[in-house]
């Protein structure tokens, strides 16, 4: 870089400080994965806070500069500080206690420098000026730049912690005065003989054993019992009652842990001096994280050798930033794809960076294809695949083993990607954990809603990746009495299988076991028939017809979702149903395919004629599962309305949660240029709509029919695509629009990658990928990627809850 007096000085006054609402990218550039580690720094643009690297290849500093006209940069390089100045260094880490990551504080590990550039004065490189860096006014902006980036990064690595909170039934809980519980080490549980795992009613003072626990800690589940026999729901884990009033306190009735504020007057009725008392069990935290880690940092082989850390192109590892595990299992499996490689990083890389010359996103953070290409460069070309130099190697460090060659990678953190594709969603854009299934559709959503409104001008563009995932099933309803027939094609992505759960027996540690299930009973449950009530238009009256799903089409990479949960108080439990997959991994669907209206059958008529004139034609299906469950059919409309009109789960959801609306019943009226009434769709809303490439009819419409939620709207948009929007009916010629995919035989698949889940809740626990590469399994578990076990392969291949097959 050069050193030159500068001739635009007058421009440094109209400088000014980023405001609380900007966000300043200086630990790394937005278009790559390059940092401020590296020897040439990272440019931070002090007029829109862009962070760019000087890398001569991508010289993406350059690029900012052509393209904005922004004139001066702010250089910041770090470096880590002597080991014998490092806090971390002066001890071995601390035993972990809690169910948290804490955050770093960077200046006890590193020395920051900076300086200030002109891009003007050099076009190519950018010249250093530091002779300003003592102005005083200067000085005040780059401070402020240092402070408001410290304080933005904690959004992204801000600690994360189990939080509790309290319920409805701890602060209205009634206790009955039962006199003094025994003292610690001589109660015992009222049921049994068991002395620990002992769980206090707080209503009632009984004490009970609690269920099985990680780690052995046995238990009869008489707490448990205790509450179905009288509806006492909060309880209190006895030796887990600290003097600053902590406990684990555990609600039956919400199936949760939770806080009980007045915990202390509420152990004094059975005699329990908070003060007095110390904690000699594990609490829940602790065992679950005790569980965690045995899985998370457990990377052992069966015969207990570390498992080989592996580097190089597509072996590169993501940084957990808490509880981000979900997306970086979606993530290296995506990118393990052939379609997405060629997509976002393809050999010769033109459509990077022809992309980035004409992205006209404010700034690439906001941009999702820049996104989506930095973090394929970032996994796929292998410049960050390589072990870290910084990890301290204490003697107690679990990530050390008898050679330094088992050095994990560092990691590249996904932080712009998680904000920008989590942006506005209720939980993406939380630092709680999330499902991984529902990542991906959300991922798959985002992604398709920018190809629709950002198509490419580039004619060597790769096809848009997402397309590989979309298939039609279709839906067969035959009338029981008149043998009438329906069908219906759904667009789909992902299909999800029921997976029988048979209890097989305890073991040892009294935990459930399951019976083994194969592959293709799950899709016999799938697809086979099932009875339900049904309004025949044929007959006019109520029947039994009989709904059977088959596939209409198959994709070329199929995700097969297994649904291993019971609902226990509505809360969804994970079961660890074993799921035996057919020889050698590969699946052949071809009896699943469907034969679609045969020569035969006869169509029942439509509904329009005696549905309210301008409505949809509701989903046949859902209104008979809905109307099945006992809510009343304008109910069900409505719900259906309001939630897309294809998918009972969703409008049932809608129902619960508008059970208490005053005009819940009342007629569905509709205007007079047809859809249904309601709030008029904003402006606002119509013009983002329009805005992906929508015409304002359509978004309109799209609106009315999803009561006004964008997110809906865009959904029903994209499975209409032949909806002008200029009426509510259905198009009235020309033949159904194709369902996305293949009908031709045969369809066989083989494994391509699964990805894993451990804890009893996909909201808690951890993920991880094993994906399949030539003939060898890679274990992506978060930074560290490591060379997988062939027999630990075979068994979480069993427990696997997503799985995701390439056509052969």
């Amino acid at each position: 870089m050069s050193t030159t007096t500068c001739l635009h000085l007058a421009d440094l006054a109209r400088l000014q400080p980023p405001k609380l609402s900007q966000s300043v990218h200086r630990e790394e550039c937005t278009q790559c994965f390059d940092n401020q580690d590296d020897p040439a720094g990272i440019d931070v643009c002090l007029i829109c806070f862009n962070g760019s690297c000087l890398d001569k290849d991508r010289h993406h500093s350059s690029t900012h500069h052509h393209k904005s006209g922004h004139v001066f940069a702010l250089n910041i390089k770090r470096k880590p500080k002597p080991s014998s100045q490092r806090v971390e260094d002066e001890q071995p880490p601390a035993k972990m206690t809690k169910l948290a990551i804490t955050e770093d504080h960077e200046e006890d590990k590193y020395d920051h420098s900076t300086v200030l550039k002109c891009w003007k004065c050099d076009p190519e490189k950018g010249a250093e000026l530091p002779g300003f860096s003592t102005d005083p006014e200067i000085r005040k902006l780059v401070d402020s730049v240092m402070n408001s980036l410290s304080s933005a990064r904690q959004s992204e690595v801000k600690a994360w912690e189990e939080e509790f909170l309290p319920c409805e039934h701890t602060f209205t809980l009634q206790q009955l005065s039962t006199g003094h519980i025994p003292a610690s080490g001589l109660a015992h549980c009222a049921k049994c003989d068991l002395t620990g795992n002992l769980w206090l009613c707080l209503t009632c003072g009984s004490l009970g054993c609690g269920r099985q626990q990680f780690g052995g800690i046995g238990g009869n589940g008489h707490g448990l019992h205790h509450f179905e026999e009288t509806g006492h729901p909060v309880n209190v884990k006895l030796g887990t009652i600290t003097p600053e009033g902590g406990a684990d306190i555990y609600c039956y009735a919400c199936n949760d842990s939770k806080l009980d504020p007045e915990l202390a007057a509420h152990l004094s009725t059975f005699g329990i001096n908070v003060q007095t008392q110390q904690k000699t069990e594990k609490s829940m935290t602790e065992l679950q994280i005790e569980h965690n880690l045995k899985f998370d940092f457990s990377l052992t082989g069966e015969d207990g050798k570390a498992l080989e850390p592996v580097f190089g192109p597509g072996r590169t590892g993501l940084s957990n930033l808490g509880n981000s595990c979900y997306v970086a299992s979606v993530m290296q499996t995506l990118f393990s794809l052939p379609a997405f490689q060629k997509r976002y990083h393809p050999n010769d890389r033109p459509s990077a960076s022809s992309h980035w010359t004409s992205c006209n996103a404010s700034l690439p953070a906001d941009c999702v294809d820049c996104q989506m290409f930095k973090l394929a460069d970032g996994l796929l070309s292998g410049r960050y695949s390589h072990p870290a130099s910084h990890i301290p190697q204490h003697p107690t460090d679990p990530l050390m083993h008898d050679s330094p060659t088992s050095v994990f990678q560092e990691g590249i953190k996904p932080t712009g990607f998680k904000a920008l594709i989590g942006k506005g969603h209720e939980e993406f854009s939380t630092m709680r954990q999330q499902d991984s299934e529902e990542f991906l559709s959300h991922l798959l959503t985002v992604l398709r809603r920018y190809s629709h409104s950002h198509p490419s001008s580039n004619p060597a563009s790769a096809p848009e990746p997402t397309e590989i995932f979309a298939f039609g099933m279709e839906q067969r309803l035959q009338c029981g009495e008149c043998k009438g027939v329906r069908y219906r094609t759904d667009g789909m992505d992902v299909v999800s299988v029921p997976v029988p759960a048979k209890e097989k027996g305890k073991d040892a540690e009294g935990k459930v076991e399951w019976e083994q299930v194969k592959l293709e009973e799950c899709l016999d449950g799938l697809t086979g028939a099932e009875a339900l009530e049904y309004a025949c238009p044929n007959c006019k009256k109520n029947v039994i017809a009989i709904k059977q799903s088959k596939f209409a089409t198959f994709p070329e990479v199929l995700v097969l979702h297994a649904k291993k949960f019971q609902l226990v108080n509505w809360v969804p439990t994970k079961l660890d149903i074993p799921i035996i997959l057919p020889p050698s991994d590969q699946l052949v669907l071809d009896s699943y395919l469907s034969q679609g209206l045969r020569s035969n059958e006869t169509e029942l008529p439509s509904d329009s004629e005696s549905a309210t004139p301008g409505l949809p034609q509701f989903n046949e299906a859902a209104m008979a599962q809905l109307e099945g469950m006992g809510f009343p059919t304008v109910r069900c409309q409505k719900a259906l309305l309001a939630t897309g009109n294809s998918d009972a789960e969703a409008a049932m959801e809608w129902l619960f949660g508008h059970m208490e609306d005053p005009d819940i019943d009342d007629p569905i009226q509709v205007t007079a240029g047809g859809g249904t009434s309601g709030p008029e769709p904003s402006q606002e809303q119509i013009a983002m709509l329009a805005d992906m490439g929508f015409s304002p009819a359509q978004a309109r419409k799209a609106l009315r029919e999803t009561g006004g939620d964008a997110e809906r709207a865009v959904e029903w948009l994209f499975s209409h695509p032949d909806d002008t929007g200029e009426s509510t009916a259905p198009p009235s010629s020309g033949p159904p629009a194709k369902p996305a995919g293949s009908s031709s035989l045969p369809a066989k698949y083989i494994l391509k990658a699964f990805i894993s889940h451990k804890g009893p809740s996909v909201h808690s626990g951890h993920y991880v990928a094993h994906i399949r590469v030539g003939d060898a399994w890679i274990l992506f578990n978060d930074e560290k990627v490591v060379k997988a076990d062939e027999e630990s392969v075979k068994e979480l291949k069993t427990l696997a809850y997503l799985y995701i097959f390439e056509k052969a």
